[in-house]
């Protein structure tokens, strides 16, 4: 049954305006970086900025969104004979893989084109990866509240700390706690945001050591490159499950 759910769910986006457009958005983005940029490194480099910026907050949004809009679908699933765990994976693996699809098509077709390399590949992982993480983020925040205001509000929240004031933070820490020891520390509070795991796992992949920034260059340092490209893929590993867990258990015990 919950296959059969699964495939409703993810047929029904594929075929959204959204999803068709947010496709051939990333298509164009694409291939405009690639026909500016003519070398293979910038273009991973310049998607790659562009990724971490996007994904987080459509997978969010879009996320929070579609739960909300399905209330009624959920409602009609849960009276018939079907486990509510199945009902919840079901809406979140239909969501994480339509938006995945269109990233993997949008992205990966204009660069694969172009030279195909493990870059390249590593990007396309951590997009979809990416993908998984925050609608998994948009479906706790969403079981987390039954209005759907706040549930859209504190998903923008999340995108923005996770995007914005998250780097923030580490520079005044940095700035204000100089003379003192914290690279133990940052490493830790480095693991608290995917977004920068994820900009770590492919910069220390590239090894361009002067956008890697202070974070980066401490995987490297404590880690090496290919250590701390496992630790870091780990982590992103973890943060894709502990949400998504959390959601589901929340789900099974809320009232529709």
């Amino acid at each position: 049954m919950s296959i059969k759910i699964l495939k409703y769910i993810f047929i029904e986006l594929v075929r959204s305006r959204f999803i068709i457009f947010y496709g051939i958005f990333l298509f164009v983005l694409s291939s405009a970086v690639i026909y500016i940029g003519h070398d293979p490194s910038k273009a991973v480099v310049t998607m790659l900025n562009l990724v971490l910026f996007i994904i987080p907050l459509v997978s969010l949004i879009f996320g929070t969104i579609h739960f909300y809009n399905s209330g009624e679908f959920i409602e009609l699933l849960l009276t018939q004979p079907v486990d509510r765990r199945s009902v919840f994976t079901a809406e979140y693996l239909g969501i994480a893989f339509s938006l995945s699809l269109a990233f993997a098509a949008g992205t990966g077709i204009p660069l694969v084109f172009f030279g195909f390399t493990f870059p390249v590949f590593l990007l396309i992982i951590t997009g979809v990866v990416l993908t998984f993480i925050f609608v998994s983020l948009a479906f706790l925040s969403s079981v987390m509240n039954n209005d759907k205001v706040k549930g859209i509000g504190l998903s923008v929240m999340i995108w923005l700390f996770m995007s914005v004031i998250f780097d923030g933070i580490i520079f005044i820490i940095l700035f204000v706690f100089s003379d003192y020891p914290l690279e133990k520390f940052i490493l830790i509070f480095t693991s608290l945001n995917p977004v920068d795991l994820s900009r770590i796992l492919i910069l220390l992949q590239l090894n361009i050591s002067a956008l890697m920034g202070f974070t980066g260059a401490l995987f490297r340092d404590y880690f090496g490159s290919t250590a701390g490209m496992v630790t870091a893929a780990i982590l992103l590993i973890c943060w894709m499950i502990i949400p998504g867990i959390l959601s589901m258990k929340i789900f099974s015990k809320k009232n529709f």
